[in-house]
């Protein structure tokens, strides 16, 4: 049973008891989530700062030890979601998918009577992530041509939700959970005009703290005096401290460091100083703000060691895991050795005292204890199509790498920031599909880190991208020879002699890889259109059952984007199979009533299978024939 108690068992629990039962206070509760902004960038964390978070901060409970539990978009936003770490819920990177088992707030606050409405900036929170579970309305609409959306976008369409009437049925005072999304701090930073700003990172901040300030104001004003809201960042952004520019590959302040606050009756207004918390317990909170007491909310803020990841340079490069804790006032990140700082005396994370201080039990603990994911496992999910790929692509993220080669001497993310750049240079130019530009940027990756299978495979795509056949079949080597069980290898391969006159040699190269793995929609799609063309290959040179054999398994991979059931009719015709020949030749009429060779055909099968409207059917392909059709329907003996 979830631990949200439902109203009516509430009720029922009440009736059953002799003690009178105070009622459960259902406020209406926003939560704003701003993608990318640091601790110092807003608020009473910034020097000047008087925007709408600092006005909110003023009459409310604000953190000046919040931590982000990853510093990525959508498993940050899975753990704000489900009140677990990621090694909890699994998503340790985006373009990966939130797992169904995994309970979401919005779910449990739907069943306890709420309306709940979602409001997202960008393709990565995307509703195929998992998120949109519990929503009534998951606004997820970019504006046309692009992948994201700024804060007055955003709150144009959460300010139309506020103002639109309950359903037909709703209690009149039904409450509201909303949660918004602004993404506008993210790199790279081009702010409107009149937020010119130098850095203008924090141009981009102002103009999202601007339109904060309306959708608090409307959302205020539609919900009461009861309402709560909550306002934290997803994560911070690194503006080359520790050598990181942007997000996702260390765990140090400038990234991990977030700006929280929480609004509402019963929330001590005030200064929550010196005790850490993790921006996790956001989940905690909500579920206390709309009635149920909970010893995890932020109102207590009870102490508790942080604990923290970044995943992303040791799924995606092979390199050491990362794991921080915060306990108190230190800092320890433990990635293949221990790092520990005072962030009291050293909140530049400038002096690290390795394990000269002895950290508390459960911090030490968390940080041996947390658990590492499986490189396989953790890259099985990111089944994008495409476009998808695309889209992230877009928004300055790698989607669905290779899982990476693991080893006991792989280097620490802290030792390869030199990389990191060139890294994000092959990134975009691989994804811009600019193949030859790419390949010495790939080569100088692989020069200081030889073990990067995700760098290998990139530059193998390359080669067989510019038909460089023999370079990409020796780089795909390489690559197999790096991780001989790998689902990528075999897959970008296989992709590889899809496009050569070798093709056939890719069938049971990703017939292996569906078979593991069925949701990997890459390999799946791949053998769907290489499957229909050894069902033409088949057809041509007369063996039916081949053909039929290719093209039925090229159906149940394509799905309704299957483009061939007129074949498969017309070879099920011949293989006196009527009943399947009509079956297929409807799905082929359904998309293309007007065809006049389906038409004809599907005329045959009907008097074959002696059909009530047969006559209807010979003259409907007499009424669309074309030069072909005509000249068969004349010589056709049983229309006679």
């Amino acid at each position: 049973m979830s631990r949200f108690f439902p109203a009516l068992l509430l009720a029922a629990l009440a009736a059953c008891s002799h003690a009178p039962q105070a009622p459960v206070e259902r406020r209406s509760i926003l939560l704003v989530t701003m993608d990318t902004t640091r601790f110092d960038a807003v608020g009473s964390g910034r020097a000047g700062d008087n925007g709408a978070f600092k006005a909110l901060e003023a009459r409310g409970r604000r953190f000046t030890q919040a931590y982000a539990a990853v510093p990525e978009t959508l498993p940050s936003h899975t753990s704000i979601m489900t009140g677990l770490y990621p090694g909890g819920h699994g998503v340790h990177q985006n373009a990966r998918y939130v797992p169904a088992s995994v309970p979401l707030v919005a779910e449990q606050l739907q069943r306890a009577g709420y309306r709940t409405a979602a409001f997202v900036s960008a393709f990565v929170l995307n509703r195929r992530f998992g998120l949109a579970r519990g929503f009534n309305v998951y606004d997820d609409t970019m504006p046309a041509g692009r992948d994201e959306r700024n804060a007055l976008e955003t709150t144009d369409a959460a300010i139309a939700e506020l103002a639109r009437p309950l359903a037909a049925g709703a209690p009149a005072a039904q409450p509201r959970f909303v949660w918004v999304h602004y993404y506008d701090p993210h790199a790279p930073y081009d702010p409107p005009s009149g937020f010119r700003r130098d850095p203008p990172y924090l141009g981009e901040v102002d103009f999202m703290e601007q339109q904060l300030g309306r959708l608090l104001q409307a959302f205020e004003a539609a919900s009461g005096p009861a309402a709560a809201e909550i306002v934290v960042a997803d994560h911070g952004e690194g503006l080359g401290e520790h050598g990181e520019a942007e997000h996702g590959r260390l765990l140090y302040q400038a990234t991990l460091h977030v700006p929280l606050v929480i609004v509402g009756l019963g929330v001590t207004a005030g200064e929550a100083s010196g005790v850490p918390v993790s921006t996790r317990r956001v989940y905690d909170t909500i579920l206390d703000l709309a009635g149920e007491p909970n010893a995890r909310s932020l109102r207590a803020a009870a102490a508790e060691p942080v604990l923290g990841e970044a995943m992303n340079p040791f799924l995606e490069n092979g390199w050491q895991p990362q794991v921080m804790t915060v306990a108190g006032r230190y800092k320890a990140i433990l990635s293949a050795r221990l790092e520990t700082y005072d962030l009291d005396a050293d909140p530049a994370e400038a002096r690290d005292l390795g394990s000269s201080v002895s950290l508390p039990s459960g911090a030490r603990k968390g940080l041996e204890d947390y658990p590492i994911p499986s490189p396989d496992a953790a890259h099985a999910p990111a089944a994008l199509d495409a476009e998808a790929a695309r889209r992230i692509a877009a928004l300055g993220y790698v989607a669905g790498g290779a899982a990476p080669v693991v080893r006991k001497d792989a280097p620490r993310p802290a030792d390869m920031i030199a990389l990191f750049p060139v890294m994000d240079r092959a990134a975009a130019l691989f994804g811009a599909g600019q193949y030859a530009n790419a390949i010495p940027v790939l080569r100088q990756i692989l020069a200081a880190d030889p073990h990067n299978l995700d760098a290998v495979l990139r530059l193998a795509t390359c080669y067989s991208s510019l038909g460089r056949d023999a370079l990409a079949v020796e780089t795909f080597r390489k690559a197999a020879a790096m991780a001989p069980d790998s689902q990528d290898v075999r897959t970008y391969l296989a992709l590889h002699y899809a496009r050569t006159k070798d093709w056939e040699q890719a069938v049971p190269l990703l017939e292996q890889v569906v078979k593991e793995s069925p949701d990997r929609a890459t390999a799946v799609d791949a053998l769907g259109a290489l499957k229909a063309r050894q069902g033409l290959a088949a057809m041509n040179r007369g063996d039916t059952p081949a053909a039929l054999a290719a093209f039925e398994q090229a159906r149940q991979l394509q799905g309704s984007a299957f483009v061939h059931d007129l074949e498969l009719g017309v070879l099920a015709m011949d293989a006196r199979r009527f009943d399947e020949a009509r079956a297929a030749l409807d799905r082929a009429l359904a998309k293309t009533p007007g065809d006049p060779m389906a038409l004809f055909k599907r005329a045959q099968v009907s008097v074959l299978l002696k059909e009530p409207d047969s006559s209807a059917r010979i003259a409907a392909a007499r009424q669309k024939a074309d030069a072909t059709t005509r000249a068969l329907i004349e010589r056709e003996r049983l229309f006679r």
